[in-house]
């Protein structure tokens, strides 16, 4: 489990063919693997990978076909969001995120807020319809790893546009503030709505004992 609060930015450094998937070495700040063993999960642009090689300032991964054929970001050379997996004490200062891409989306729109002072940015994503059940005002939302709230949703015939509000902090801290019009982000739903849409589209059918 993930909170969505990224702890580093990385470079992917090289990017290798294996089986029928990737082979990726990541490099991270100093210090940063300080205290990742072998084996642990670190969501790399929200998707949750399985550190299988490490040295002091790099970690290595193994990438399905079908991983990479549900995200987008994790086959070629570049900065990546990274957060290492959540513990049982640590604060959950975004929200409960599996590191499980629900699909990609698009940016439609990304742009400073007119006559805003402080500096925030508006970015508003084209989420696939399929995404739109689980996307309400003040809900959360996860774009390339990164926790983010719901400002604004407007249903279309093929997809779902959601309005979110950048702080600067967000845009420095992370690989977002590179974002432009047209890219494409890796986006994953609540994990709490993911179960609620469940429950309410079984309740008519089956009776629920605890």
């Amino acid at each position: 489990m993930f909170t969505g609060i990224i702890t580093a930015v990385g470079q992917i450094k090289s990017a290798q063919d294996k089986g029928d998937g990737l082979h990726l070495v990541v490099e991270v700040p100093p210090g940063y693997l300080d205290d990742v063993a072998l084996g642990d999960s670190i969501a790399i642009q929200g998707a949750c990978m399985t550190a299988t090689e490490l040295t002091d300032t790099t970690f290595a991964l193994d990438i399905s076909r079908e991983s990479l054929n549900k995200t987008i970001g994790l086959d070629k050379i570049g900065s990546v969001n990274l957060e290492k997996a959540l513990r049982l004490n640590d604060r959950l200062g975004g929200h409960l995120v599996s590191g499980h891409v629900d699909g990609v989306g698009k940016v439609a729109h990304f742009a400073t807020v007119a006559n805003d002072a402080y500096g925030s940015w508006l970015l508003q994503i084209e989420a696939p319809k399929a995404l739109a059940p689980f996307l309400a005002y003040k809900g959360s939302i996860v774009v390339n790893g990164v926790s983010l709230t719901v400002n604004k949703t407007q249903d279309s015939q093929d997809a779902c546009l959601v309005d979110i509000n950048i702080i600067p902090h967000t845009l420095e801290n992370t690989t977002l503030g590179k974002l432009k019009q047209g890219d494409a982000v890796n986006l994953e739903v609540d994990l709490i709505a993911r179960y609620v849409a469940r429950m309410l589209e079984t309740q008519s059918n089956t009776e629920v004992k605890i």
